[in-house]
């Protein structure tokens, strides 16, 4: 594991909501709005790109645990920006503080926890 890796990394990344994104279209409710799981997706995804300069080559990372709040609808087309800032480094757990707003506020936040692997033995585990 890296020596870089410390708490107070951050990363912030946009998106547009898309069709593809919606809560009709995930099955995770009726409306065309940002669903929760494709909220969660960006915020891992977010987490992930942010350590990952500081891993070693054949390092990766695995999201293993998130808890989140979603507390404001948001619709196609709209501008989400997510915040990432990692709070602890334990071996080789990582936890960050994982925020999503658009235009008007917060719209989700918590936190979520990844973990660092070899990405070799990690698939070789998987295959068997």
């Amino acid at each position: 594991m890296s020596e870089i890796l410390v708490p107070g990394i951050r990363l912030t990344n946009t998106k547009t909501v898309t069709e593809s994104d919606t809560a009709a279209v995930y099955g995770s409710g009726l409306h065309d709005v940002f669903s929760t799981p494709a909220m969660i997706a960006f915020m891992e995804q977010t987490a992930m790109r942010s350590v990952e300069a500081c891993l070693n080559t054949g390092e990766g990372t695995v999201g293993t645990e998130i808890h989140v709040k979603h507390v404001k609808a948001t619709a196609v087309g709209r501008i989400v920006t997510c915040t990432v800032t990692l709070q602890e480094v334990n071996g080789r757990r990582l936890l960050f503080h994982v925020e999503a707003s658009d235009e008007t506020g917060i719209i989700g936040e918590g936190h979520h926890e990844r973990f660092i692997i070899d990405n070799d033995k990690f698939i070789s585990k998987i295959q068997g």
